[in-house]
């Protein structure tokens, strides 16, 4: 069984701040069918995407005075927000906001490792994370690309601040393993952009999700390509956060809550 998502270091929720809330809604919906209901409001507008009335991301506003890079941030799971907030600092990290409490849902940090890739983190209250995975429109997988070569430079860090397994699995790449099972793996290489954490999302077709990433006003910046795992395209939105659509089938899908 794959672990549960409140277990530490499991990637279990992803989370998206935008300037146009709205037009992006209206963009996420008319590509993986997400419907929408309000979420926490401490750092403003939120809400959360549902797909079949199972919540699957989030979406939220940013403040006008931050001019932040748009990105969807994987947020990964702690029992204890402040302890792990303590230890990417130990480690070198940064950690740029929180931690906080959002109503009732959980606790979170957004931190960002020694080569400045952001990520979340979140002790679950009653927001246990994703409630769907695997499937078309859902969470499927997540990567660190990094600059960082060899690519176990950069999973010091995240063994040490997760407790994470880390594996060599191929050429610079490791995979970090929670309970014996991969969740997430880090690519190093000097290839790579500004390092950053890269979601994956299920299509049911590839290419078909492409043209009409084009066709919503977003872009293709790599692919549809065949890789090690199925048929993919790197594109982003209409504001620019980029994402990574996979295929996924509807027999592969896990839920909580």
């Amino acid at each position: 069984m794959t672990p549960h998502p409140r277990t530490p270091g499991m990637p279990c929720w992803a989370s998206l701040m935008v300037h146009d809330l709205e037009a992006t809604q209206d963009f996420y919906s008319a590509l993986f069918g997400w419907e929408f209901r309000p979420g926490p409001q401490q750092l403003g507008p939120y809400v959360r995407a549902l797909l079949d009335d199972r919540e699957v991301a989030g979406i939220g506003v940013l403040a006008t005075d931050r001019h932040l890079r748009l990105a969807w941030t994987t947020y990964l799971a702690t029992d204890d927000a402040d302890a792990t907030a303590d230890r990417v600092r130990y480690c070198g990290g940064t950690v740029a906001v929180g931690p906080l409490d959002a109503e009732d849902a959980g606790r979170l940090a957004v931190c960002s490792d020694t080569a400045g890739a952001v990520f979340g983190i979140w002790q679950a209250g009653r927001h246990e994370g994703a409630q769907r995975h695997g499937t078309p429109g859902s969470t499927v997988w997540n990567d660190l690309l990094t600059a960082e070569t060899p690519a176990a430079a950069a999973a010091k860090f995240y063994e040490n601040v997760f407790g994470y397994a880390a594996r060599e699995t191929g050429p610079d790449q490791i995979t970090l393993e929670v309970e014996g099972h991969p969740v997430a793996a880090i690519c190093g290489g000097d290839g790579h952009e500004t390092p950053h954490w890269m979601t994956y999302f299920g299509a049911a077709d590839v290419d078909a999700a492409a043209k009409l990433v084009i066709e919503l006003g977003g872009r293709v910046r790599r692919g549809p390509y065949d890789g090690d795992y199925g048929r993919a395209v790197e594109v982003a939105d209409p504001e620019g956060a980029v994402f990574t659509m996979i295929a996924a089938g509807t027999d592969t899908e896990t839920t909580t809550g």
